[in-house]
């Protein structure tokens, strides 16, 4: 009885939410990813430093990005897409976007933290969640527009989802200068080195799970062969 209960008090507080400063506050931070792409620099500024951003908003434009892609594989006219639907593995394309993400928060915060840099993890995630807004706002109307051209038209899909990266990158810049207190320079010398260390990361992370599938193989085979001797 508990149980239910307690189910009920859940379901009944979920439109009280709703109403609730909490998602007032989410649908302002949210919204704030609109100002963020087209005044890059304050924005970034008061993302971080004020506090105009937040962990839901980012996570959702995370999630908005992750379906953008899925939905691009699946939807997008065959004309401009060569994926095959059923060799796709969902949970390849999720990891695809989510692990580099993870690294590139990582490199960055490790290096930044030896260059005086003044974000923390969270305010790195943030920065670069709010920097894929124009991928989503682009990239989900270009998926309907491929369906309604001609490959004669194709140049016009291209340059806009082509717009769309450049616009997302550039913001990435953006907001590790604002986040950290840098300047161009070292904004950037700062994310090319954090892209070397990403690289550097899933080198260690690979030869990790090799060394890891090796050691496991050889206890298998060690077994197999006392099992063989003993029986």
């Amino acid at each position: 009885m508990k149980a239910i209960s307690g189910i009920g008090r859940f379901f009944v507080g979920i439109p009280a939410y709703f109403k609730g400063e909490s998602f007032k506050h989410y649908l302002k931070t949210l919204r704030y990813a609109f100002y963020v792409i087209l005044h890059p620099f304050d924005g970034f500024w008061d993302l971080s430093h004020e506090k105009r951003g937040s962990l839901a908003a980012a996570n959702t434009i995370v999630i908005l990005a992750l379906l953008t892609n899925l939905w691009d594989m699946r939807f997008t006219s065959f004309m401009f897409n060569n994926t095959r639907w059923n060799r796709v593995n969902i949970f390849e394309v999720i990891a695809s976007i989510l692990l580099p993400l993870a690294i590139w928060v990582a490199a960055n915060w490790s290096l930044t933290t030896l260059m005086d840099g003044k974000g923390k993890l969270k305010d790195i995630y943030i920065a670069t969640a709010y920097a894929f807004t124009p991928y989503v706002i682009i990239g989900m109307p270009m998926i309907v527009i491929s369906n309604l051209i001609t490959s004669e038209e194709g140049a016009f899909y291209t340059y806009f989802n082509t717009f769309a990266l450049i616009w997302s990158v550039m913001l990435i810049l953006a907001g590790m200068m604002m986040t950290h207190d840098y300047g161009l320079a070292k904004g950037l010398v700062s994310s090319l080195l954090s892209v070397v260390g990403m690289a550097i990361i899933i080198f260690i992370l690979l030869l990790f799970f090799s060394l890891i599938s090796d050691a496991i193989g050889y206890v298998v085979s060690l077994v197999k062969e006392i099992t063989f001797r003993v029986s």
